[in-house]
């Protein structure tokens, strides 16, 4: 609880005032400079310069386990070696802040929780560019698993945002109903995934999967539960703060 505040008498109050009036006010801090993180430069990063710099940048600068920090808890994401463009780009953003100035932007009760937006300007150049399309048939959106979102506006090719993530959340789903919502040949171990735990088969081979939670699936369940607005962005935000740990 906050302590109670004591109002001063007023002689008192008028000659504190006076005497702050008289006082040259104290210097503004200095900005505290961002440490150089090594890797791309992420304001100049393109579709077509994009895949090689990041190929370099995972090979150099190599990563695995991602530690997301919000209101709800800990979101602890392991990172697939076989999906190299989409992890080597999620290293790098992570280590140069961006994610941490974001926010879980969109919440689909049932279906999945999205982020990577920020509600104000970002503080942080960086470039739109987009990463080709990494799908593996043994990637697929079961809860847990970390996909990349996409724009849709003349793309093709499916190529994935650099910054909008997502978390399946989905639902439990007989193997009729799985195998029924996907062309892709859903194994046996797919279709026991999504009856057990659920998920959207929806999305396999449409979005990149690069990744899966390890420990933390409560917290994004409890995220999934927030009120939103129409837009389905949260009613009150929800920040993060995400490095890599591993």
């Amino acid at each position: 609880m906050l302590p109670s505040l004591r109002f001063a008498p007023a002689a008192l109050a008028v000659a504190l005032l006076a005497t702050a009036c008289h006082q040259a006010p104290p210097p503004a801090a200095a900005p505290a400079a961002r440490p150089v993180v090594p890797g791309p430069d992420i304001a100049t990063l393109t579709d077509e310069t994009a895949p090689a710099a990041l190929l370099a940048y995972g090979q150099q600068y190599p990563g695995s386990e991602v530690l997301f920090t919000t209101r709800f808890g800990k979101i602890r994401v392991h990172l697939y070696d076989d999906t190299p463009i989409h992890k080597a780009n999620f290293l790098l953003l992570t280590r140069k802040g961006v994610f941490s100035e974001t926010m879980f932007n969109r919440v689909v009760k049932g279906f999945a929780v999205q982020g990577g937006q920020t509600a104000g300007p970002r503080t942080i150049r960086l470039h739109r560019y987009r990463l080709p399309p990494e799908f593996r048939p043994a990637h697929f959106h079961h809860q847990g698993a970390l996909g990349m979102a996409r724009y849709d506006d003349e793309n093709p090719g499916r190529l994935s945002s650099n910054t909008d993530f997502f978390f399946v959340i989905g639902e439990k789903l007989d193997a009729r109903q799985a195998q029924a919502m996907t062309p892709r040949r859903l194994t046996p171990e797919q279709l026991r995934a999504y009856a057990t735990q659920g998920g959207t088969p929806s999305l396999d081979g449409q979005y990149t999967v690069f990744g899966e939670i390890t420990e933390g699936q409560d917290v994004v369940n409890k995220i999934s539960q927030v009120p939103v607005e129409p837009d389905k962005w949260p009613v009150q935000d929800i920040t993060m703060k995400v490095e890599v740990v591993k």
